[in-house]
């Protein structure tokens, strides 16, 4: 039985075959209907979400099967003080499949260490959000035709605002750091820089190519992708430091001026107002293409962990 509650529980190899499945579903999408009829998906959300439950909830009916579950904390045991433990086993004898969020890190670990179920982890505090990371790799992928060689201020992609507790920019650079020739360029406050151990374990570890700038549009000629994320006001311990911090970033067409004319702008959503919406409609913003894919990496997904 796997689970996947890092992206590094999957070789390189695994991935390309994910993403090589997520295209053949939106290629032929009727030849799936039914390979999980009579299979259930559990969703224990213990922290609100809208695009990864829905997602997952749409990739299951997709493919034929039924969903179960509860969207806050607050609907479920655990207001009652139950384990994670102790739900997570539970909801085992219920369902054939098991995608977690909890506001705490290790979480979903805990979790498959005590299911006999598969876990999938959609996202742990600022930790990981593995699916989250899928999703990125297939529209990048979709979009450029490849993987490697580019600019992200990372290396290809490119990484904008809350580097300190996004958990789907560790992700995805955990798994960019496996391309070759990609760039990161890492664009944030000083107070949301990314953590040390990333720099450190990953991108120093495996001599990639990374830069640190505050300066937005100094380094937007350069960029291939920009990845822009929102400052996470649950991440904060107080609210003086968001309110001071949440405006750092904003995306308008005019700093779109200098951008190259083949950049793609990603973001794992929800967005506040780092992205302003007149360019919503320009053909280089993929977020909304990009939540698109999440549904049909999710199916690949699950197919693979159910061996469907």
């Amino acid at each position: 039985m796997r689970h996947l509650i890092d992206i590094l529980d999957l070789s390189t190899e695994e991935i390309t075959g994910l993403l090589d499945q997520a295209d053949e579903i939106i290629a032929h999408p009727e030849d799936y209907r039914e390979r999980c009829k009579y299979k259930k998906l559990a969703t224990l959300f213990f922290e609100p979400s809208t695009r990864t439950r829905l997602s997952f909830e749409a990739a299951m009916l997709e493919l034929g099967g039924s969903v179960l579950g509860f969207s806050e904390a607050s609907s479920s045991s655990a207001a009652k003080g139950e384990s994670v433990a102790d739900t997570i086993r539970v909801v085992g004898c219920y369902a054939d499949i098991i995608a977690m969020r909890h506001p705490k890190e290790g979480a979903p670990m805990v979790a498959a260490m005590h299911s006999t179920v598969p876990i999938i982890n959609a996202g742990d505090g600022g930790h990981n959000h593995p699916t989250q990371t899928l999703t990125d790799l297939l529209t990048i992928r979709r979009e450029r035709g490849s993987l490697d060689n580019f600019t992200i201020g990372l290396c290809g992609d490119r990484l904008c605002g809350d580097l300190k507790f996004g958990r789907t920019v560790h992700s995805l650079i955990e798994a960019l750091s496996r391309s070759t020739g990609v760039k990161f360029v890492l664009i944030s406050p000083e107070e949301l820089k990314l953590p040390s151990y990333i720099k450190k374990d990953v991108l120093q570890a495996k001599g990639l190519q990374y830069s640190q700038e505050t300066d937005l549009a100094a380094v937007m000629p350069e960029l291939d992708i920009l990845y822009m994320t929102r400052v996470q006001r649950e991440r904060f311990f107080n609210e003086e430091d968001y309110l001071r911090l949440k405006d750092s970033y904003i995306l308008t067409p005019e700093k779109l001026a200098g951008a190259k004319k083949d950049l793609r702008i990603l973001h794992p959503l929800p967005r506040v107002n780092e992205i302003s919406t007149a360019i919503d409609d320009d053909p280089r913003a993929c977020y909304f293409r990009q939540a698109l894919c999440g549904k049909y990496v999710r199916m690949a997904l699950i197919l693979k962990l159910l061996e469907a």
